[in-house]
């Protein structure tokens, strides 16, 4: 059985909100769950998660993957617990991405407009 953490939709229409939960990966996203792991609600501002971490460990600790979703809410709550050393082998992990990029200006010779050019010879 593959075991999934990933959200399940509740809530009314425009809405949503949403409990983390660990699914074998078949079921439906709202369908049955083996467990409850976490809330998060993304109506109010900022948005309100709430996640077991111990449960959470011990599901991946068995093979259960999460979803990109419920993985980047894990990261976050981790930081804002307190910067948890599994948290932060996860950053250092992930390489250096350097958005700055040497500026090259191009040299190409400029146009000159016609009456420039009269004047130039003139």
């Amino acid at each position: 059985m593959a075991v999934r953490l990933r959200l399940k939709r509740m809530g009314r229409k425009k809405r949503p909100f949403y409990r983390v939960v660990a699914a074998d990966s078949r079921f439906p996203r709202d369908g049955r769950h083996l467990e409850v792991l976490g809330h998060y609600n993304p109506m109010p501002q900022p948005h309100m998660v709430k996640l077991e971490l111990d449960r959470i460990d011990y599901w991946i600790s068995v093979g259960a993957k999460p979803s990109d979703t419920v993985a980047a809410l894990i990261k976050q709550v981790r930081c804002e617990v307190g910067g948890d050393e599994k948290a932060a082998a996860v950053e250092s992990e992930a390489p250096a991405v350097e958005s700055e990029a040497p500026a090259v200006e191009s040299e190409a010779p400029a146009v000159e407009s016609e009456d420039s050019a009269a004047e130039a010879t003139e």
